[in-house]
């Protein structure tokens, strides 16, 4: 039996919809930033990663809304998005200025690392064209009462933006829950986005949380980006101890009547290519620990909790069990951090052959 009650899919458009930033990510390669002389290019972003893995590895109907600044590094960031399959369904095209002074599109020059040096990121995003959205900019009521969607998905990297795009995802969830939409916010806590920034993301994110159905987040993002204790919880060893993690969404549960599911991934870094991998869940009724995938090795981590939330929202919208359900989003998670990029290259075929305890032996 589902923990949510999901509009039928067919009297969506959508399957699932996210709101929220959409950077040009450079990549180094092996090498570093600093002393790189080529990058290749993607497009990535913690809630277009979401969209982008369930249409691309689940095969979902799945949209993004955003907002570009329209010269030529806004059209490559669009035809991006075009070969990744995610429908354009809300994109605000702000006039550039020719210097960029009022507007442009974000950066994001990261670092894969490798063994003791650990992945690093360079963000260069002020002024951004999503960063300026703000209410009343999207037709909700269109797209979640006309159009319909059954899983709406933002987080705690977009609202972090500006007071304006904190608004205008509040705005989203309200209008996504009056049509019975499936409300999704991973919290995803940046130090450097909230370091100029007159509010206290805790109190961001808990006002947000209250439109929220499915919850999502790591240690960090339960510390401080909710503000909560995470006693028991030693960050370097989170695999350890699970029934702190019990706890933990026990009482984020209880203090949010709301909420339906919250979940948390749990990650070791052993070094920068080798993690302990895993995912606890909690629902009104159970908890669900998931598989545990020690001494993962990692080619590049950036993306890897996005993936797993769209591997958990397909196993979730498919009606699997819960414990199924976390599991697909585990697995998902791991393979995407196995390929470059923000954004999964893994398949359906993939993540049910690494839930159903498949080897890496060469397939042929």
């Amino acid at each position: 039996m589902s923990v949510l009650e999901l509009r039928p899919r067919a009297a969506c458009r959508y399957d699932l919809l996210s709101l929220g930033e959409v950077m040009l990510r450079l990549d180094p390669g092996p090498g570093r930033v600093a002393t790189a002389r080529s990058f290749a290019v993607s497009e990535g972003g913690g809630e277009y990663n979401v969209a982008r893995g369930a249409k691309r590895c689940f095969g979902l109907r799945s949209g993004i809304v955003t907002a570009l600044a329209d010269n030529a590094v806004g059209r490559l960031i669009e035809d991006l998005m075009y070969q990744g399959g995610v429908e354009q369904v809300h994109v605000d095209w702000r006039p550039y200025d020719g210097v960029g002074r009022n507007v442009r599109n974000g950066l994001n020059f990261t670092e894969r690392g490798f063994g003791v040096r650990a992945p690093a990121g360079c963000s260069d995003r002020g002024h951004t064209a999503a960063s300026q959205m703000r209410p009343s900019d999207v037709d909700w009521e269109r797209i979640f009462g006309e159009d319909g969607v059954r899983w709406f998905h933002t987080g705690g990297i977009f609202c972090a933006l500006s007071a304006d795009t904190a608004a205008l995802a509040a705005e989203a969830m309200a209008a996504a829950r009056r049509h019975g939409t499936i409300v999704s916010y991973d919290i995803n806590f940046r130090p450097s986005l909230w370091r100029a920034s007159s509010a206290t993301p805790s109190d961001v994110n808990r006002a947000l949380i209250e439109h929220v159905d499915v919850l999502l987040g790591n240690e960090e993002d339960f510390s401080a980006g909710l503000g909560y204790a995470v006693e028991g919880i030693d960050p370097h060893m989170l695999e350890l101890d699970r029934t702190a993690y019990e706890n933990l969404l026990a009482g984020v549960m209880a203090d949010n009547p709301q909420l339906a599911v919250a979940a948390a991934t749990l990650r070791q870094a052993r070094t920068a290519t080798v993690n302990d991998w895993s995912a606890v869940c909690r629902t009104r009724e159970s908890f669900f620990a998931g598989a545990q995938m020690n001494g993962l090795e990692i080619l590049d981590r950036i993306g890897g909790g996005d993936s797993f939330v769209s591997g958990l929202a397909y196993g979730l919208l498919s009606g699997l069990d819960v414990g199924v359900a976390l599991d697909y989003g585990i697995a998902h998670g791991a393979l995407a951090m196995t390929t470059p990029g923000d954004t999964s290259m893994a398949t359906l075929d993939d993540v049910e052959r690494l839930v159903a305890g498949a080897s890496a032996r060469v397939i042929r």
